[in-house]
């Protein structure tokens, strides 16, 4: 739902710009059915959800475990709950939600496989974003400074950092098969966020993070 003109204070009038999003969270964002169900898992602090239904009028709900997150979201006037997506996701009836959404949170779970199904099962669709931590300048920082790297994409030092599985696109290939899901859609992006045309095995020495999208195969 895009916002129209507004009248300014001297009288004229000014058309309201959407709001911006990260590009990954764009990514996301251009997948959205407008008019849909849709579930955001990890929302933060609502900008993707804010989005989604200023911008193409979905039906939102939203998922934080963080008590800031939940009052950023809720300022805003989302719906957002706090949760856990290791522990709270099975609350959810079957086919809820048209789309599910995990953006750079399943590498932060106990359990991704569980927390993977339950996407599959509650929406129709998951859209899933993961940092890559196949990363040719990743492998090459722990090869030769032998310590946990530090890039744009995994920008916290290892004790600091909320990551528990240090995940790959081809690890997410293989996730992805032993619950039965399609790949329907995937976008790596190298540095500056810039999309990459390669297949899963070069994006997984070039691509900082990618977008998985997934569906129960039936």
């Amino acid at each position: 739902m895009t916002q129209g003109p507004i009248a300014s204070a001297n009288g004229t009038t000014a058309e309201i710009q959407p709001a911006s999003l990260r590009p990954d969270l764009q990514m996301i964002a251009d997948l959205i059915t407008p008019g849909s169900r849709v579930l955001d898992v990890g929302c933060g602090d609502g900008a993707l959800l804010d989005y989604l239904v200023r911008e193409k009028d979905v039906d939102g709900r939203g998922m934080e475990l963080d008590q800031d997150g939940v009052n950023a979201c809720v300022g805003k006037g989302l719906f957002v709950v706090q949760g856990d997506a290791d522990s709270d996701l099975g609350d959810y009836s079957d086919g809820t939600f048209d789309t599910v959404v995990l953006s750079r949170t399943l590498q932060a779970v106990h359990r991704p496989r569980d927390v993977l199904a339950h996407l599959l099962r509650i929406g129709r669709q998951a859209v899933v974003t993961i940092p890559n931590f196949g990363y040719l300048p990743v492998r090459l920082r722990l090869l030769f400074g032998g310590r946990m790297p530090v890039t744009r994409a995994l920008d916290q030092s290892w004790f600091e950092t909320e990551n528990i599985h240090f995940c790959t696109i081809l690890d997410l290939f293989d996730l992805a098969r032993l619950e039965g899901a399609d790949v329907t859609a995937f976008l790596p992006q190298g540095r500056k966020d810039r999309p990459l045309s390669l297949g899963p095995g070069l994006s997984n020495l070039f691509a900082e993070q990618a977008l998985f999208r997934l569906e129960k195969q039936t």
